[in-house]
């Protein structure tokens, strides 16, 4: 039996049996890592230890700003706190419930300092799904800021087997009060690089969220391949983004890659595009982790902001669209970093550098990683064909007690789900979901080709294209649900200007035989269109 740190071993067992992990790969330089690996030690000790800690960690929007130096020291003092009044042991799981701020990420590095498992939730999560987060999760104890405690005390209603402690708050019981009676150092537990550390939720694009876990080595891993060789931030850049800290997306670009060179982060409990656009303003962020539709949005509002220190422009979530990135680079001089990432792998695992970013492509493997193209029996195809996606690489999926194991890793590699193409030169070109691939009369069709044509037309805000059933032929047909801008009257004239827009971009019989207007496309908390909602809805009409 290997090495373990934690006392609770309730992760530990309900990882998937060994023959369902997937291959892990460290065959590249820098990425050795010790048997024995707390990550919090390596995020914000580290930096103290090595003379660092004067420097800025958190940019308080209204407040005073965090250097390394107090955020150690509130982490410190909250690990004392799980340690000493709730008698936390490692391997414990322990909820933690807030909008992006400083003191929500010193609860994340006093729960890995504790050896304990963070457990982050999205502010817009209600009480069943965090109930159902809870029992999948076991989790034993919650952190939660105190202007979000109504769902979650809904969700703890009649059970006592979760104890809640809430911070932001002048209550006596609370963590504000408890972390004042502690010390300012704590010895971090001693876990293993492969204890686990996180336990991330995916987001719910395709159904009932999905437990990922990822060890302390993990959460380094990331920063040394993505972080270092790609996005290669600097100790004097400021980051921030919309993701919440919940979501890997946001967890990376706004905690894990600016504490991994001492940088700085700008921590926004609401980040819509034109507040993004006052934080560049008025902070000078350099660097910013956001999703498609904000670069399209912030196109028509920059020329009322100063954006001069922006250098890193980092999308994920979904694919970016060629016209935004052409849009954006036309207009700012920039270069969207698009990548492709999951949650099942913590963070994006194929996206170039500025250096090598081309338009249309989401990019080459990130050092470290490795990326195929396969057909359904898990061949690799040749440069030009359509597959699936396979990656393998220092981290990898790993669901907690979960039967969709052996449908993301297959054969010892991951499969997100995604239909690509590889040209010769390594470069990755998204095609669809793979449940996003439309067969209509004998037609493969791919929904998000359709989409981005009709992107182009001035009128369209929002698009999400489906594959509607149509039982009279035993096939689907290609419908959009679109979202317009700029057009008060949406006529039966609309609907076939758009149509014969998307002939004259591609191929005609790809045009959709449907198109709806909406008001707004649903979306999960981390931006992402719930397609599948879409579907369900055409099926039922």
């Amino acid at each position: 039996m290997r090495f373990t740190g934690h006392v609770d071993r309730f992760a530990e067992e309900h990882l998937p049996p060994a023959s369902q992990l997937p291959d892990i790969v460290f065959d590249r330089a820098g990425l050795d890592y010790s048997d024995v690996l707390n990550a919090a030690e390596y995020f914000v000790d580290r930096h103290v230890h090595e003379r660092r800690g004067e420097r800025r960690a958190i940019v308080v929007p209204h407040g005073i700003d965090w250097t390394y130096h107090d955020l150690q020291r509130a982490a410190n003092r909250i690990a004392n706190v799980l340690a000493d009044d709730f008698g936390v042991v490692s391997g414990d799981r322990v909820l933690l419930r807030a909008p992006n701020c400083a003191m929500l990420a010193a609860c994340w590095l006093a729960v890995l300092k504790a050896g304990a498992i963070a457990v982050t939730t999205m502010p817009l999560y209600r009480s069943a799904e965090l109930r159902y987060m809870m029992d999948k999760a076991a989790v034993t104890l919650a952190l939660c800021d105190a202007g979000l405690s109504e769902d979650l005390e809904l969700a703890l209603a009649g059970r006592d087997d979760v104890r809640v402690c809430f911070f932001n708050t002048e209550a006596t019981d609370g963590l504000d009060a408890r972390m004042d009676a502690k010390s300012n150092a704590f010895a971090n537990v001693e876990t293993a690089a492969e204890d686990i550390a996180i336990i991330a939720f995916t987001s719910g694009t395709t159904g009932t969220p999905k437990a990922a876990m990822h060890y302390h080595r993990d959460l380094i891993a990331t920063c040394d391949t993505y972080g270092k060789h790609v996005l290669q931030p600097k100790a004097d850049d400021l980051f921030c983004g919309s993701p919440p800290l919940a979501f890997t997306f946001g967890l990376g670009g706004q905690l894990l890659f600016p504490l991994y060179v001492g940088a700085g982060t700008l921590l926004l409990e609401k980040a819509p595009p034109e507040a993004l656009l006052r934080a560049i303003d008025t902070f000078g962020v350099t660097t910013i982790f956001t999703a498609p539709i904000a670069y399209r949005t912030m196109l028509g509002l920059m020329h009322a902001y100063d954006t001069s220190t922006l250098h890193t422009c980092v999308s994920a979530g979904e694919t970016l669209p060629k016209a935004v990135f052409d849009a954006w680079h036309e207009q700012t001089g920039l270069k969207i970093l698009d990548g492709i990432g999951s949650t099942e792998m913590l963070h994006i695992f194929i996206g170039s550098s500025k250096e090598r970013a081309r338009s249309g492509s989401t990019g080459q493997a990130v050092y470290g990683y490795v990326a195929e193209i396969h057909d359904e029996d898990g061949a690799p195809l040749p440069p030009g064909e359509v597959g699936r996606l396979a990656v393998k690489g220092p981290t990898g999926c790993k669901y907690l007690d979960d039967e969709r194991q052996v449908t993301y890793v297959q054969h010892g590699w991951n499969y997100p789900g995604d239909a690509y193409r590889m040209d010769d030169e390594g470069y990755f070109y998204y095609v669809a979901r793979m449940d996003d691939m439309i067969v209509s009369a004998g037609y493969n069709i791919s929904g998000p080709e359709v989409e981005q044509a009709l992107l182009t037309h001035e009128h369209v805000r929002e698009v999400a294209v489906i594959a509607k059933p149509d039982p009279q032929h035993d096939t689907h047909i290609v419908k959009a649900y679109v979202v317009m801008v700029g057009v008060e009257h949406h006529t039966l004239q609309k609907i076939d200007e758009l149509r014969e827009h998307v002939k004259r971009m591609i191929a005609p019989f790809k045009a959709p035989r449907e198109i709806e207007f909406v008001t707004e496309l649903p979306r999960t908390e981390t931006g992402k269109v719930q397609r599948y909602k879409l579907r369900q809805r055409a099926s039922a009409e």
